[in-house]
């Protein structure tokens, strides 16, 4: 074989090459045998830890055969268990996970799909605690390895979840549910704070989510808010996602149109914060609320006393629970928290005494209907007097309007001196119009929220709480409209376009075009207004547009006598007359503008 230079060079550098290979291969092999030993280890550290939380864990089930109270027996594999307790209005399920309350059936209310009301479902209370050994765990996670049923005292059922770490010391989670109630008592026992919470501090998240119960979710997502209690005050957020807690919390409920899953401490939180979203999918999902609370505790053995309230949004009830709970029953807040009081003190008492006498909310509604308009008679009788006069000035003030022609100014002036002379008022018949503001932001905050209506059925209308509908369009129509037609709106806009009409017949001039098209206009604003709001609300409008309408046409006609109204007004005139502040500061300001006007008018010239 021939040893040139070339082959001598060739050989070397294959050499050098299959060098380079081995030394590769050997230094991946040495690294891949260190990572499988770094895995293996991994692995059985892992084991470890969940052979020592398996052996801490001693999972069990109820014993049926045990009675009414008794520690359970054990099981020979760890798995979730469940235990209820039930009372007169709701079915508690309890978890040995966590040891907690997964889920509540309200037994007196059914939802859209006419199923009972399930609240609390996919929720969880969670805080961690020390193990021991450095070690952490969350509460939600752990299996409570004890669960006792404890002797019924008072009709009071007791359930208690224990839990013992590897350094012996103890948490004991006890729920109590007394007979007719929606909420369940919950004590946080803890043997060994000191050791158990990193500073003596609890951090509890209380993660919480509300599905649709009505009809709708898209309204009942409208409805849908948090509400809380610090520092002793009521307050809510609607708009916004998080909200900081500046002072102790009592209490923090995520809140649906009729229902409220709530967190109460007996002894407070010291501070905390809250997340929350609307949902905004199509889904049968409404919102979502996270709150994180914290709160020091003093000792090494210590008791949090809470309370978890599962139930409707009733006042007596909510009132019943904690301090300026019953304010979750949205009866005017904000801009419109001047109609609570109309709520509290007049509407919501009157409302329920003629519900003890008659059964069907319809007729309750026309009975509250009644009821208003008796109470505002008097303010209505003046309001009508002072149209009957104005109608009976409307062929002078024809001729007045005919002489000046297009000099507006002057015939204000004139309008206005001959209102004073007849002692009429020109705005006494808009009284009844303002009146009905005030009354209709109440009964539209009462209405909403009174669940004494849900799902009460009245004519063709099957919840008076929610919008009825004669027809489905086969596509939504926007600015609030919906894609049903409701028949109570249709007819309160007819009788609202006919109100306008006798009104405007009772009206001195017409020229305005404003008014002159109004009664076009507003009733078919309320077409859109109306058409989504609850039926009890829009039964109300109607009922209370034919009374109106009847007491013009009796007052008018039977009551109020022109005559003795032109005699009357004939002797005002003779009376002299003394000018209020306001009429000659009014006077004095139509004059000015009539002289500038005149002056300009020369100027043209």
């Amino acid at each position: 074989m021939n040893t040139d230079k070339n082959t001598v060079i060739g050989f070397v550098l294959l050499a050098g090459l299959f060098f380079m290979y081995f030394w590769y291969t050997n230094k991946q092999q040495t690294e891949l045998a260190s990572f499988k030993k770094h895995f293996d280890d991994s692995v059985a550290m892992i084991k470890s830890t969940a052979d020592k939380a398996a052996a801490l864990q001693n999972p069990i089930k109820l014993d049926s055969a045990s009675g009414a109270a008794g520690v359970v027996k054990p099981l020979d594999s760890v798995k979730e268990q469940f235990t209820y307790l039930e009372n007169e209005v709701v079915k508690m399920k309890l978890s040995n996970k966590g040891g907690q309350v997964v889920g509540v059936t309200l037994k007196k209310y059914t939802n859209y799909k006419k199923e009972n009301v399930y609240l609390g479902d996919s929720s969880s209370l969670n805080y961690p605690i020390n193990l021991g050994n450095n070690q952490t765990v969350q509460m939600n996670q752990v299996l409570f390895p004890t669960t006792t049923i404890l002797p019924t005292q008072n009709g009071v059922q007791k359930i208690e979840y224990s839990f013992t770490t590897l350094s012996g010391k103890t948490v004991r989670h006890q729920f109590s549910l007394a007979p007719n109630k929606y909420n369940i008592d919950w004590n946080i026992m803890l043997d060994g704070t000191d050791q158990l919470l990193t500073n003596n501090q609890i951090n509890l998240i209380w993660d919480v989510h509300s599905a649709q119960q009505e009809s709708t979710s898209v309204y009942e997502r409208q409805m849908s808010n948090i509400c809380f209690s610090e520092g002793g005050e009521f307050d809510y957020i609607s708009s916004k996602t998080t909200k900081a807690f500046e002072k102790p919390i009592q209490w923090v409920g995520l809140v649906q149109q009729f229902f409220t899953t709530t967190l109460i401490a007996k002894e407070g939180f010291g501070s905390g914060k809250v997340d929350w979203q609307r949902k905004t999918d199509s889904s049968s999902s409404l919102a979502a609320l996270q709150a994180q609370l914290q709160t020091k505790l003093n000792g090494s053995s210590t008791n949090i006393a809470l309370s978890l309230y599962y139930g409707p949004n009733d006042f007596q009830i909510l009132k019943s629970q904690a301090p300026e709970m019953e304010k979750i029953v949205n009866l005017g807040r904000d801009l419109y928290s001047f109609v609570r009081p109309i709520n509290k003190y007049i509407l919501m008492p009157v409302f329920d005494f003629i519900a003890g006498f008659v059964k069907n909310f319809g007729w309750v509604v026309l009975w509250l209907t009644i009821f208003i308009r008796l109470v505002t008679s008097p303010l209505t009788y003046s309001s009508y007097l002072s149209s009957a006069k104005m109608k009976v000035l409307k062929p002078e003030l024809d001729g007045i309007k005919k002489k000046l022609g297009d000099d507006q100014q002057g015939f204000a002036m004139e309008q206005m001196k001959l209102f004073r002379e007849a002692g009429v008022n020109p705005l006494g018949g808009c009284i009844p119009a303002l009146l009905q503001i005030p009354i209709f932001f109440a009964l539209y905050s009462f209405f909403n929220s009174n669940i004494s209506l849900r799902g009460q059925s009245f004519l063709w209308s099957h919840d008076l709480s929610s919008y009825d509908s004669i027809y489905t369009l086969p596509f939504t129509v926007p600015m609030g409209f919906g894609n049903h037609i409701s028949l109570f709106t249709l007819l309160a806009v007819i009788t609202s376009f006919l109100m306008s009409i006798y009104n405007m017949a009772m009206t001195p001039t017409q020229d305005n075009p404003a008014l002159k098209y109004m009664p076009y206009i507003f009733p078919f604003m309320l077409m859109f207004i109306f058409n989504g709001l609850p039926s009890a609300l829009t039964w109300y409008y109607t009922v209370s547009n034919v009374i109106t309408l009847l007491m013009q046409l009796v007052i008018q006609k039977f009551i109020i006598n022109h005559d003795k109204i032109l005699a009357g007004i004939e002797v005002k005139r003779k009376t002299p007359k003394k000018k209020s502040n306001w009429q000659s500061k009014y006077e004095q300001m139509m004059e000015a503008q009539k002289k500038v006007k005149d002056l300009k008018d020369k100027t043209k010239k």
